[in-house]
């Protein structure tokens, strides 16, 4: 009989497309592990409010969220790594500063900037070109008439920075990581690469040691879980500590290079079955 095991699934790039479309054998091998008494939890950059009813609806065990800023266990907030407000007061300063667009993700609600939603609509619309058309045999886990981050992104109000997890900033400097990371790196854990196509114009910033790889740690600790039982699936700079504290650090074919560094093996690529086939290589399915 094989022991049960538990699995940490990055959202973008991992269980879905920059699109937002997922393979169809994406899902079945969630349902599977499952249904065979593995766990599977999400483990993402999203905030829980950006994790849509249609990928909730998949059926996981809980998720990390927000960069590692918040752990669920089913619908109960178990952990809580948050900013403290003249932290937050101090990176939003920044930005504005410099001009930045950003967005501070709290655990049910994000804050953005006034120029975040155009920033993502030229985004989508240029991602949408690159794809082309999506394949007959895989979906959408967005709205087709608009898309969910862009009705979030309109409704620009007064910040909070109270209860702030992360903050993504977003800016048509190239050189934008670099002037964040010389300003907020002492304090706080600044990567970048997380967003497709924008590179080192944008990036995503959590309080100094706050990433999924130690919210992980935390809540196995919770479960009473091995981490050597623990298996992570990702593909961007912000799954390298997730790929580090599991006892099997997997990356998706899409993953950089960087992320492929760090893995103890490379599956195939996120609609070309690569969740599957990680699943099926370690016995989950």
């Amino acid at each position: 009989m094989v022991s049960p095991r538990i699995a940490f699934l990055d959202v973008d790039g991992t269980l879905i497309d920059s699109g937002e479309v997922i393979a169809p054998s994406t899902i079945d091998a969630v349902r599977t592990a499952r249904q065979k008494g593995h766990l599977v939890y999400l483990s993402t950059g999203r905030a829980s409010v950006e994790i849509y009813p249609s990928i909730r609806d998949i059926g996981f065990d809980g998720a990390i969220s927000a960069g590692g800023g918040f752990a669920e266990v089913g619908d109960e907030l178990v952990i809580t790594r948050t900013m403290p407000e003249d932290a937050v007061a101090r990176m939003v300063a920044f930005y504005e500063e410099s001009g930045y667009d950003f967005y501070l993700q709290a655990f049910d609600e994000l804050y953005p900037s006034p120029g975040v939603r155009g920033r993502f609509a030229t985004y989508l619309e240029d991602d949408r070109e690159r794809r082309g058309e999506i394949r007959a045999d895989h979906e959408s886990v967005s709205d087709h008439d608009e898309h969910p981050a862009l009705r979030a992104f309109a409704d620009v109000r007064p910040l909070s920075f109270t209860g702030i997890a992360k903050s993504v900033f977003l800016a048509g400097d190239l050189m934008a990581f670099d002037r964040v990371l010389e300003a907020l790196g002492g304090d706080f854990h600044v990567i970048t690469g997380t967003i497709p196509h924008m590179g080192r114009g944008s990036g995503e910033v959590t309080l100094g040691g706050v990433n999924k790889g130690s919210t992980i740690v935390q809540l196995l600790d919770l479960l009473d879980i091995d981490a050597a039982s623990a298996i992570g699936i990702g593909d961007s700079n912000n799954d390298i500590e997730m790929l580090q504290v599991c006892g099997v650090g997997v990356a998706m074919g899409n993953a950089t290079d960087e992320v492929k560094a760090h893995a103890d093996e490379v599956t195939t690529a996120v609609l070309d079955d690569g969740v599957w086939n990680a699943f099926r290589r370690h016995g989950l399915i």
